[in-house]
């Protein structure tokens, strides 16, 4: 639990540098992919997997998500 909770706590940090010469979609992907990273691999230890396949899979998808998100920001769509 002390690996994960160190984990959660390094990609919130490299998520919190950086991020103000960066278009919306870039923030966008760094954010989702920081917050899936960490999502994937707090379930993936709660369910008995692999925090690090977790960390993996919920960072892709949430880059993905968010990328994509930030990007109809950026061109001026609303939800």
């Amino acid at each position: 639990m002390k690996r994960l909770s160190a984990m959660i706590a390094v990609l919130m940090l490299v998520g919190s540098l950086g991020c103000t010469n960066m278009t919306k979609t870039q923030q966008g992907a760094l954010s989702g992919a920081v917050i899936g990273a960490g999502t994937g691999a707090a379930i993936s230890a709660i369910s008995g997997g692999n925090a690090g396949v977790g960390a993996g899979i919920g960072g892709a998808l949430g880059g993905i998500a968010g990328g994509l998100i930030g990007h109809s920001q950026e061109r001026g769509y609303s939800y």
